[in-house]
């Protein structure tokens, strides 16, 4: 079935209206929980039954995960993962678990359709054109991802790399912003650590995107809060999507199964959320508010570098206790609720 004519938000279990929302997570990873010891206090409910299937212990993760955001005004979450990323695979065997979820828990979930970047990624994309990348977003968006009927409802995480943009990822971004033109979605970016934003807004202008349809991600990671400002400046919208990740590892490739034994250095980030409440609160006195979206980006493979943050409070974290700490700011509940439910909804409404 093709999309709608009538103004809607595509989500995994059909189109409904922007107004049933609620308030939105805009950039999470909902089968990339596992491991995660915050979920269900730390005691799944199958530990005295069979050993479930790796699906059904994703599903389970997940629907535990969202249970407690419906108290908060949380009723959607977008799922942001990419091909070749998190359980993406060609025959959108992921999407079919987040319809799952989302008939499991109540929750509206919003899936993306994307590449990653080039070490992360699926032969297939590496050796696809840009047309034929957006012959594929554009038949995820309008038949179904995969084998599935489920269809993306924005392009996204399209990503860059730290410091520079590789040939797949340029192709990637075209790609999205040319099927972004054929079926009227929003685009999400990923930039790493806040780098290459104003270069992923000259390519997308470029490919004549408006940019009040895109998203530029991870903006709360960039060391200079006056380069935040010249990427809003530029009119996009963008993502203090990483709130509650204060330490997270650089992602790498795997390493190699044959290394020896012993120490080996990592590259790790700190950025801490008082430094996050400090920057969103200026931004908002300064009349950005209307261009920022909000999320935690929340993967369970590193909720123990977060003990105090995403480890004790899971998806619950950004609506208690960094909502107080913006409030603390002088964030009003007015504020919150144009960055967590007017814009995503702007953002995720297909005309």
């Amino acid at each position: 079935m093709g999309p709608s004519a009538v103004s809607h938000v595509q989500t995994v279990t059909g189109e409904v209206d922007a107004s049933q929302l609620g308030r939105v997570l805009c950039h999470e990873h909902l089968l990339s929980l596992l491991p995660g010891p915050w979920l269900s206090g730390g005691r799944l409910p199958w530990r005295d039954g069979p050993a479930p299937s790796f699906d059904e212990e994703q599903v389970a993760a997940a629907v535990a995960a969202v249970s407690g955001l419906a108290g908060l005004g949380f009723q959607t979450v977008v799922d942001l993962s990419p091909y070749g990323d998190v359980g993406r695979d060609a025959r959108g065997n992921n999407v079919a678990l987040l319809r799952e979820i989302a008939q499991r828990s109540g929750v509206t979930i919003v899936t993306g359709t994307a590449t990653y970047r080039q070490e992360f990624s699926p032969h297939w994309t590496i050796e696809a054109s840009v047309e034929e990348l957006v012959d594929r977003f554009v038949e995820d968006a309008t038949t179904g991802i995969g084998d599935t009927d489920v269809r993306a409802g924005i392009l996204g995480e399209q990503p860059t790399s730290l410091d520079h943009i590789t040939g797949h990822e340029e192709k990637g971004l075209r790609a999205a912003a040319r099927a972004h033109h054929r079926t009227g979605l929003a685009i999400n970016t990923h930039t790493t650590h806040g780098t290459m934003a104003l270069e992923q807004v000259d390519l997308l202008v470029e490919e004549r995107v408006d940019p009040r349809r895109v998203v530029i991600g991870h903006m709360d990671n960039h060391p200079d809060i006056d380069y935040v400002r010249r990427v809003l400046d530029r009119g996009v919208n963008i993502g203090f999507d990483s709130i509650g990740k204060q330490y997270w590892d650089v992602r790498v490739p795997p390493l190699a199964d044959d290394r020896p034994d012993g120490q080996y250095a990592k590259q790790a980030i700190k950025q801490s959320d008082q430094t996050r409440a400090v920057r969103l609160a200026a931004l908002v006195t300064e009349g950005y508010t209307g261009q920022i979206v909000l999320s935690q980006d929340l993967t369970g493979s590193q909720v123990y570098l977060n003990p105090t943050t995403h480890g004790r409070c899971g998806y619950a974290y950004l609506g208690s206790a960094f909502a107080e700490l913006l409030t603390s700011y002088g964030v009003s509940e007015a504020d919150l609720d144009v960055m967590l439910r007017a814009n995503p909804a702007r953002l995720l409404t297909i005309d």
